[in-house]
């Protein structure tokens, strides 16, 4: 457990706009509320409501989530836990996949498939319109891969035209796919993996934040090498803190226009999680975090 205080205050991570909002950047990704595999219901339904009020009340009022976690699990939870919605709470919600009987995850990329998505996390999140939509690009599950998006986006655009949608961003994607959609609409936000060991969206983060699109990478503790985990963790118990607060620090010190969203279903990991708001990184330590990537 860190040292570090969980009565933080996550305005220190400082704001950034999302469309038209102003988000604290210390977010939370609601995945890991459904079961093992974000398949079937949680292990502890009552410590997966207590985590999400815990976020709000800590000033988190950026939500990720997706009716194909779960699939529904996790959007029928947040709707429990804190419907009727503050409101500066901005939930985020992804559309393009779909779960398997098996937990697989597959695409849902035809135009019937995409409306019915908004539909289902417009019923399971009781809303009437979905303030950020990504679309999920799924031509390769494990990373980004080039593949043709406009079809897919002009559905968005008369879902936004119908007011169903408010905003709409990409995940998965590639610097290609994000400037052919930007051509037809503005996009609010990218989604991809990124973190100390895996950066190859580094270029991809400065242009957007020139231009003020927020980034929200995922994974922050994702495909580390062991030898890349030992670094993270001396530097993390140099500091009195756990590895993925530094981690979390990190992202926050790499670009301005990024925003976390961090997930877990313990009300203890998220107290540590959102005390990374508070996490300084002096410059020894901000070499040794930067030399992972070089690594990589």
């Amino acid at each position: 457990m860190s040292n570090m205080s969980s009565t933080s205050s996550i305005t220190a991570a400082g704001t950034y706009r999302l469309g038209d909002r102003t988000l604290n950047r210390l977010g939370y990704g609601a995945m890991q509320l459904a079961g093992p595999g974000v398949f079937g219901p949680p292990k502890n339904r009552p410590e997966a409501l207590a985590v999400l009020r815990a976020a709000v009340a800590a000033g988190v009022n950026h939500i990720d989530t997706s009716d194909f976690y779960g699939p529904h699990v996790t959007n029928e939870i947040i709707r429990e836990a804190l419907a009727p919605y503050p409101g500066d709470l901005v939930l985020v919600t992804k559309i393009g996949a779909r779960r398997g009987a098996d937990a697989s995850w597959l695409p849902a990329f035809s135009p019937d498939e995409l409306k019915r998505a908004v539909d289902d996390n417009l019923r399971n999140l009781g809303l009437e319109q979905l303030e950020v939509v990504n679309l999920r690009l799924m031509f390769d599950t494990h990373g980004p891969a080039e593949g043709p998006i406009a079809e897919q986006l002009a559905v968005l655009a008369d879902l936004r035209h119908q007011g169903l949608v408010r905003h709409i961003g990409l995940s998965n994607a590639t610097a290609r796919q994000i400037a052919e959609a930007r051509q037809m609409m503005p996009i609010v936000c990218v989604q991809n993996q990124y973190n100390l060991a895996h950066r190859a969206d580094d270029a991809l983060i400065d242009d957007l934040a020139r231009d003020g699109i927020a980034y929200v990478p995922f994974f922050p503790l994702g495909g580390f090498s062991p030898l890349q985990s030992a670094t993270l963790s001396e530097v993390a118990e140099g500091l009195k803190a756990t590895p993925m607060q530094v981690a979390l620090a990190w992202l926050l010190k790499r670009s301005p226009n990024i925003l976390l969203i961090p997930g877990t279903s313990s009300t203890a990991h998220l107290k540590e999680n959102l005390a990374a708001a508070d996490l300084d990184l002096p410059p020894q330590a901000l070499a040794a975090l930067d030399g992972i990537g070089r690594a990589g």
